[in-house]
């Protein structure tokens, strides 16, 4: 390996590995187990990739402090709890994998069993990093469009078991990047890169794409495509056939059979979904318009193509935030129900049907069908994302961190989840975690505010973090540019009221801004901020004890209409 001895554990940056029979998968802190898969603490799986790159020889605690704790000052037991849970995990499958070893004064050093006694990082046949295709349309907003047929190869590649292929939260930390091919292939330890570019322009698409030899940056396959935007799938399946070609590779009967698989043949209700999944994954599906325009945009979709399944799901999700924040609309039960019958497997229409069922006061039947999202699709983003919403209004902290942390990982332009983080560790007095979820959150929000300053949801979270951070004053400025803007946003006055009571410790304040959102609350959002541990300081407050009162008359009226 390349890494120099006190090189920083970039968990983000770091391929998947296995030693024995155990797999990890660094970038989302899992530890895959015969019994299923365990996410570990940051620090532990830096630990680990720290102890697996010496290769059997001796890490030094000066080293180890140095490769996870960026040299800061660390106690003794920090680094002992560490290796304590390193040891455990090597007995996850029964037989050991690894041993460590303790040397007095010195380190460790991590012994491998015979399936790979190097202590190398092991993997079989060819990997490949798919790295985001280039947006090259006059437009920039198309740039929905790009991720979305990168995503899509990255998923038909998932597919074939005979190659490994980096996940998508680590590819796409390198978008927009110019990267050089043979380093990022030592770097991420993949055989081979795929890159490409996308030009779309009106009915016209032009797909660049090239296979790249990690090890000498030459060209095993390129190819360039100009097509009517109706053969888009033909194009992305050309894609993902030459590369099992070009690698020489077998399919099994049923990767073949389910490469191409999309839930719809039409590209126009394909373009409309992906537009809506983008307000989708930045967080957005919280506020009114962009919920708006998700169900807008996959109703579209559905009425080209009625029996896309993922279009139905997504638009439950989009009703079923507009009902929870305001009581009104038509919830999202039926498109939720709709997409299982096309689809009984559908992992993300399992978890938008559990939300929505909890949401409904039906408990236990949304955890069940939260359960069933889980046991279809772990690594699912929208299924850890709605397991950790569930998890946390049951007052399942721990649970809420661990899916929270996964979903957070899996899509690096979230801002909802890394922000839900914040408030899960404040809840857990781990200052240290909501310090390091804040972080993320900040320089996640801060990147997307730089392309749009204006972004509401960006703002509003980038103020909850700055809050946690202890910047009042930063934070209580983006509060008010916040409103200015959107003066009569239900959630992100919510929201403010969360930063005002629970971090800036400003009682009145955060009353003031949450009376006007807690005036328009649906049922469902107002038995959220009853139980929401961030308004713990509020409940007691006469204030507080009015507006509620208040806002419960409304809603029974409303039902009673």
């Amino acid at each position: 390996m390349n890494h120099a001895p006190s090189q920083p554990v970039d968990l983000a940056h770091e391929a998947e590995f296995r030693i024995g029979t155990l797999r990890f998968t660094p970038s989302t802190r899992e530890v895959h187990l015969a019994k299923g898969s365990e996410i570990v603490e940051p620090r532990v799986m830096q630990a680990l990739v720290c102890l697996v790159r010496a290769q059997g020889t001796v890490v030094s605690r000066d080293d180890l402090i140095q490769q996870c704790w960026a040299g800061r000052a660390v106690s003794e037991d920090a680094v002992n709890r560490c290796i304590a849970k390193i040891r455990q995990l090597a007995e996850g499958d029964g037989e050991p994998s690894f041993t460590i070893e303790t040397i007095p004064r010195v380190g460790y050093r991590l012994s491998c069993a015979s399936e790979c006694p190097d202590g190398s990082w092991t993997r079989r046949g060819p990997s490949i990093c798919v790295l985001p295709f280039a947006n090259m349309s006059d437009d920039p907003q198309q740039e929905y469009f790009a991720d979305g047929i990168t995503e899509d190869i990255i998923t038909d590649l998932q597919k074939i078991s005979a190659v490994f292929i980096v996940a998508r939260n680590t590819a796409f930390t390198f978008k927009g990047k110019n990267v050089d091919i043979v380093q990022l292939s030592q770097h991420l330890k993949v055989s081979h890169i795929l890159e490409g570019s996308v030009r779309k322009a009106g009915e016209r698409v032009r797909i660049t794409a090239q296979l790249v030899d990690g090890a000498t940056g030459g060209h095993l396959w390129a190819e360039r495509y100009d097509r009517d935007l109706k053969d888009i799938f033909a194009v992305q399946d050309e894609i993902s056939r030459s590369i099992v070609r070009a690698l020489e590779l077998n399919l099994l009967a049923e990767e073949d059979r389910a490469i191409g698989r999309r839930g719809t043949e039409n590209p126009e209700a394909y373009r409309l979904y992906l537009m809506a999944r983008q307000n989708y994954i930045l967080g957005n599906e919280a506020d009114d318009r962009p919920a708006q325009a998700i169900v807008r945009l996959c109703r579209r979709a559905t009425e080209i193509d009625p029996n896309y399944a993922p279009a139905w799901a997504l638009m439950a999700l989009g009703q079923s935030k507009l009902q929870y924040i305001h009581g009104t609309g038509e919830g999202g039960l039926a498109a939720a129900q709709r997409a299982l019958a096309i689809e009984e497997n559908l992992a993300e229409a399992h978890a938008v049907l559990g939300r929505i069922l909890f949401d409904k006061g039906q408990h236990a039947q949304g955890a069940a069908e939260i359960a069933q999202a889980l046991r279809l699709d772990p690594r699912s983003y929208e299924v850890n994302r709605a397991a950790g919403l569930l998890s946390y209004r049951q007052g399942h902290l721990h649970d809420a961190a661990r899916y929270w942390e996964k979903a957070a990982t899996l899509m690096e332009t979230d801002l909802y989840t890394v922000n839900l983080l914040i408030s899960c560790y404040a809840g857990l007095k781990d200052s240290a975690g909501v310090q390091r979820a804040a972080r993320i959150a900040l320089a996640r929000c801060d990147r997307t505010l730089a392309q749009d300053q204006n972004n509401g949801a960006a703002m509003s979270y980038s103020a909850y973090a700055l809050a946690a951070l202890g910047e009042r004053e930063r934070a209580k400025e983006r509060m008010e540019r916040a409103l200015l803007i959107e003066p009569d946003n239900v959630n992100r006055r919510y929201n403010f009221a969360c930063s005002l009571a629970l971090f800036v410790e400003d009682i009145e304040a955060a009353l003031d801004v949450l009376g006007p959102a807690v005036a328009k609350m649906g049922p469902a959002f107002l038995d959220y901020a009853k139980a929401d541990p961030d308004l713990a300081s509020l409940r007691s407050h006469p204030r507080f004890k009015a507006m509620m009162a208040a806002a419960e008359a409304r809603v029974a009226e409303e039902v009673n209409r």
